[in-house]
């Protein structure tokens, strides 16, 4: 009786082992492979209407991120612009200013190294700032891509083609950290890095954007960089984290970068 009981029990088993590898063969026959996409240009225009659900479930979400974009943050003392100087502006200024205070800790304690000076584009600043309040959403119409702040060391040499690059462009791209005096022929009178002279065989730290350490602009002068650090801290998010631990922006254009009469 035994034996049969354990008969029975092995052809149970071998059973399940059949049916089992039956299906599994099955299945793998009936596995689909993707052998080509297609797509097609959809037009959306006033023939689509809104799907009230969809628009239901989003409201909700949608009236909290206006709240937080138009929150105030700050006010500004009066109109800030990147039209108001020749050589630095007062919107120019204000976006130096902000990452090099705010990118200059970040790097320090991840490096161990100071940052000595920041370098933007005048065209970069897409908005100007309305004198009253300043919110998050000012710091997206400000700078609405979403560019990293890299910190990009270069040698003195590398230095001075950047400083040729500033003179012969004859816009007012933002910096911060240095001062550069020109003479009326547009040769260098001075130039101060951090309130030092500047020294051509020493290397110095530079904070910019992601974008302009890939050449754009043609800032050509970056692809000599000895070395490139990206904090992973976006320029808008620098400007809101600085909007929220002030009350008011006053940036005027200054003698950072002027030209002797």
């Amino acid at each position: 009786m035994t034996k049969l009981k354990h008969f029975g029990y092995l052809k149970i088993k071998h059973f399940v082992i059949f049916l089992t590898t039956l299906l599994f063969v099955s299945c793998r026959q009936n596995l689909k492979t993707l052998s080509k996409i297609e797509g097609k240009q959809v037009e959306i225009d006033s023939t689509y209407g809104v799907t009230d659900s969809i628009a239901e479930f989003i409201l909700p979400y949608h009236k909290r991120v206006e709240e937080v974009l138009d929150s105030t943050l700050a006010y500004a003392s009066w109109d800030i612009t990147k039209t108001d100087g020749t050589y630095n502006t007062s919107a120019g200024n204000l976006m130096a200013d902000i990452i090099l205070e705010q990118a200059a800790p970040i790097f320090k304690s991840r490096t161990g190294t100071d940052l000595d000076f920041v370098l933007l584009n005048h065209g970069g600043i897409r908005s100007s700032i309305s004198e009253g309040k300043v919110s998050a959403r000012t710091a997206f119409e400000v700078m609405p891509f979403e560019n990293n702040i890299s910190i990009v060391e270069l040698k003195g040499t590398s230095v001075k083609e950047m400083l040729s690059y500033l003179i012969q462009s004859k816009r007012a791209h933002p910096v911060a950290g240095i001062q550069l005096v020109l003479n009326t022929d547009d040769s260098i009178k001075s130039l101060t890095i951090k309130g030092e002279p500047f020294d051509e065989n020493k290397n110095y730290y530079v904070a910019t954007s992601d974008y302009l350490v890939s050449g754009g602009d043609d800032m050509v002068f970056f692809k000599d960089a000895l070395e490139v650090t990206d904090i992973d801290y976006k320029i808008r998010s620098a400007m809101i984290d600085f909007f929220t631990k002030v009350d008011t922006l006053s940036p005027k254009v200054d003698l950072r970068y002027y030209k002797v009469q």
